[in-house]
């Protein structure tokens, strides 16, 4: 099972590549919704108010993915499909990558403008901190207080993440494992004796 990813946790800086006066300014951003998708590219708007085109393609998700990508205006398939290439060429998920199109006045030809979304794309990425992450899923385990001493012993010699906790009239741990571990990990904690295990969405 396949729990690690790649991603971008931070914008990368703004990159250029010029082809026959036209200027194409490429970025990459962290994604985790449409909605993060919209306001990354309203703010692109903003700053380059004079452009022509905000070409992009964005992917979200790990097990199942949701994608697009789009050509803002320019032939059909030439810029959005190009840049979606390079998000899959880098293997990165949960990432918008944007390239802002300022005309030149020399048309490009269509291969002409898939070679430069593409390599717009490409800069953007390669000016990312591509970082490498584990998918984790989050369980709850409720006990009583007599049983501390034996969670925290399975939660150290497993080095399991303690995400949060209550302590009121029972203990309350959510904790987060690694998903190729998780099944393993949480039948330990349902074989104890009266530890609940809840799986937190």
């Amino acid at each position: 099972m396949d729990d690690v990813y790649k991603t971008v946790e931070q914008p990368s800086e703004e990159t250029l590549f010029k082809e026959k006066g036209s200027k194409f300014f490429g970025y990459a951003f962290p994604v985790a919704s449409e909605e993060a998708v919209k306001e990354a590219l309203e703010k692109l708007r903003k700053k380059h108010h004079t452009a022509r085109h905000f070409c992009y393609a964005y992917q979200l998700g790990i097990d199942i993915i949701r994608f697009r990508a789009n050509d803002d205006g320019e032939p059909n398939n030439s810029a959005g499909m190009p840049i979606y290439g390079q998000i899959q060429a880098f293997e990165v998920t949960n990432i918008l990558i944007v390239s802002v199109r300022y005309f030149g006045g020399i048309k490009l030809g269509v291969g002409g403008l898939m070679s430069a979304y593409k390599l717009s794309a490409q800069m953007a990425l390669e000016a990312s901190d591509i970082l490498e992450k584990t998918v984790k899923i989050a369980c709850q385990l409720t006990f009583n207080y007599d049983l501390m001493n034996a969670v925290m012993r399975i939660i150290k010699e497993r080095n399991i993440d303690i995400v949060d906790q209550k302590l009121e009239m029972e203990c309350q741990y959510t904790i987060a494992v690694r998903k190729k571990d998780a099944e393993t990990i949480f039948a330990i904690f349902e074989n104890m004796y009266k530890v609940t295990v809840k799986e937190v969405a």
